[in-house]
């Protein structure tokens, strides 16, 4: 973008879309707001704005994502797996799923008056594990895996069966998977 060039919102929302589109990593807000020029409000407002308009924009803990289908492309394996565990073991977790070459999409929880609740994880790597761990731990925030005593879902991605299975297993000998 032209430094003092002012974009409109509409043609700001465009820009960001195309942003998202292009990056191979999530960008965050900050990043956002300062390639457009305007504040971290301002790039809130539009993902919400774009969202509204079905754009497949996720906010996980590393920043925004854009989710394409590529067309061609083999569609990735999931499966949503049970886990039990203490907030100290969270980390090791995540680590013992990475490893495997598999996604934490997600984690959900059953809250007894909201029902499923589901927040975006979205790691891959141990460094994307670690930023993740640190964030929660520099915002005192609590997993939301403290709601329910340390039972909690995960969808776990990966492009096939086999590296699931791995990780499950990984799990299963950690005592954190809960056997189906």
């Amino acid at each position: 973008m032209t430094e003092g060039l002012k974009l409109t919102g509409a043609e700001r929302r465009q820009q960001l879309l195309a942003w998202l589109k292009e990056s191979e990593a999530p960008l965050t807000g900050s990043e956002l707001a300062k390639r457009a020029s305007v504040s971290r409000q301002v790039i809130v407002q539009d993902i919400s704005l774009l969202k509204a308009k079905n754009e497949p924009i996720i906010a996980t803990s590393q920043g925004y994502v854009y989710l394409q289908s590529v067309l061609g492309k083999k569609q990735p394996v999931q499966r949503l797996i049970a886990c039990d565990h203490e907030p100290e073991k969270t980390e090791e977790e995540l680590n013992l799923i990475v490893d495997f070459g598999v996604t934490v999409k997600d984690v959900t929880i059953e809250h007894p008056v909201y029902g499923d609740l589901t927040a975006s994880i979205r790691v891959s790597t141990r460094k994307e594990v670690s930023d993740f761990v640190k964030k929660i731990s520099s915002t005192n925030a609590a997993y939301l895996s403290q709601l329910t005593n340390g039972t909690h879902l995960h969808t776990l991605e990966a492009d096939d069966e086999e590296k699931i299975e791995q990780a499950c297993d990984a799990l299963q000998k950690a005592g954190i998977l809960i056997p189906e």
